[in-house]
């Protein structure tokens, strides 16, 4: 019989719980993956560049023939979540996990200062360098350090807690909130410093199989380095538990149910958003919104104050998600084109009134002029730089006269269809919209050149939606009509966009 140190409620409670969370983060992050399965470092993401693929797919080299859509794989609801080609509902069940995780987190270092348990995780001497790699010369040797090594933990395990808790899940936080628009057009250097958009999702994906390492072997570790005594602290914890084979059993079998629990509710989850994915994206986007709502919503672009990307970091290939209209999608495109936009008008309307304006393509360049270098991102993970130039949507909506009462968003119609729709429906016109406050920005504009020469075809032309606080989604291609709404819910399903309708993305796409 044998007496074990204190684990208390709270701390197996979040034990659990963070087990939970972190098998929902790599799951939904695999789903986020799968829809690019491609990893680089450069920031153009130019064919035959990556640093690592999970695809055997080769891409062209000629830019604007193969849609990044085109590249996304399927995965099985066992696997990922919820699977099955479904990055909106992937993205959103990330959010929701990393807010909960972080949540835990923050609540489980509180307590553990709180309670002076921290000092068997954190290390108070420089004597737990030595004795950690005493600790992992006798675990290479296939053997177990003694029991006496552990109050309650070895010198190793403290090292390998206090580098998971203080330095590997600050940096996922870090990494992971680098890859949202609205933290890199406020905090540019802070994302150049990571190594850009590329460079934070390609540390991300490292950091996710650190983490994922950990856990399969502080799991393996559990049953393998003094199991009974593991298994009782985890399940029973209180230092007057007393290890016995009967309670080991006990425990052995309580660890094993609830094991096969989490594992069964990961994979419902699964099924549950596959089972209605209009009711997981309003329930997940609608919990994520919160986190929108408190962290990024009062992030703004530097606008002119920003220096951090300069021509030299315009980038060498652009991606595309989506084609040129077809004559059979749009036969006015289709011609304009061959007249070189001649004819071709954006109209300006205010729906609300039932007023509006046709502008041409000179129209739209006589307007005040607008250009700054900015990093598209996709959702699905590619990102470029360019200087994109144009007028911003403030002056373009002033042709109208001021404001109407009543607008509260700004939305765009393209001449272009959706690529797809979820429900396998006929593909529908491309739209979107944004608030107001996301309108007035400064890097906000209809655009009609890139690098200093006309947008070519794939990426838009003749003039595109450029909103540099969201993803790009919501930056309309080949665009024919902007209009004041009242409310985006009167149009398509009431999602607020096609990529809202068809692939049930946020509305807000600042992450």
């Amino acid at each position: 019989m044998e007496a074990v140190n204190d684990f208390p409620f709270w701390l197996r409670a979040q034990h659990l719980l963070n087990f939970v969370l972190i098998g929902m983060l790599i799951r939904s992050g695999i789903e986020i993956l799968s829809s690019l399965p491609r990893l680089w470092w450069r920031q153009d993401c130019a064919p035959g560049t990556e640093w690592l693929k999970f695809t055997k797919r080769e891409l062209p080299k000629e830019e604007g023939v193969y849609t990044s859509l085109m590249d996304e794989k399927a995965v099985h609801p066992l696997l990922s979540l919820p699977g099955r080609e479904n990055i909106g509902l992937g993205r959103h069940w990330h959010g929701l996990s990393v807010m909960l995780w972080v949540l835990n987190g923050v609540i489980y270092v509180i307590l553990l200062f709180a309670t002076g348990l921290w000092r068997r995780i954190i290390p108070t001497s420089w004597d737990v360098f030595p004795e950690a790699w005493d600790s992992l010369k006798t675990y290479l040797s296939f053997d177990v350090p003694d029991i006496s090594h552990f109050q309650p933990y070895d010198a190793l395990q403290m090292l390998g807690y206090t580098f998971v808790i203080f330095i590997l899940a600050p940096f996922m936080m870090l990494t992971g909130v680098a890859m949202a628009p609205a933290v890199r057009g406020r905090f540019p250097r802070f994302v150049k410093m990571l190594g850009g958009h590329q460079g934070a999702r390609s540390l991300h994906f490292i950091g996710m199989i650190m983490m994922a390492g950990f856990i399969v072997m502080h799991v393996s570790l559990v049953f393998l380095v003094h199991r009974d005594r593991n298994l009782v602290n985890m399940v029973f914890g209180g230092a007057q538990i007393e290890v016995s084979n009967a309670r080991a059993a006990q425990a052995m079998v309580i660890m094993v149910a609830v094991i096969v629990a989490v594992a069964v509710f990961w994979i419902a989850l699964s099924y549950w958003s596959l089972a209605d994915r209009v009711r997981a994206q309003r329930f997940t986007a609608g919990f994520t919104e919160i986190g929108r709502k408190i962290f990024l919503n009062w992030l703004r672009p530097q606008g002119a104050k920003k220096t951090a990307y300069t021509d030299d970091d315009i980038s060498e290939f652009h991606w595309t998600n989506g084609l040129p209209p077809t004559e059979e999608e749009s036969e006015l495109w289709v011609q304009a084109r061959e007249r070189n936009w001649a004819g071709l008008t954006i109209t300006v309307r205010d729906d609300i009134n039932d007023v509006e304006k046709q502008l041409t393509i000179d129209d739209l360049k006589a307007l005040p002029r607008h250009s700054y270098i900015a990093t598209h991102t996709c959702m699905q993970g590619w990102s470029a730089t360019s200087r994109w130039t144009g007028v911003r949507l403030t002056d373009l909506m002033s042709v109208l006269g001021p404001r109407p009462e009543g607008a509260r968003y700004l939305l765009a119609e393209s001449y272009g269809l959706a690529q797809k729709m979820y429900d396998n429906r006929p593909r529908e016109p491309f739209y979107a919209a944004i608030d107001l406050d996301t309108m007035e920005e400064e890097e906000s504009i209809m655009a009609y050149e890139r690098n200093g020469h006309e947008i070519e075809d794939y990426l838009g032309a003749p003039a595109r939606l450029r909103v540099e606080s969201n993803h790009g989604y919501k930056h309309v291609k080949w665009v024919s009509r902007v209009m004041w709404v009242h409310d985006y819910a009167d149009y398509g399903d009431g999602r607020g966009g096609t990529r809202e309708d068809s692939a049930l993305q946020a509305f807000n796409g600042r992450i």
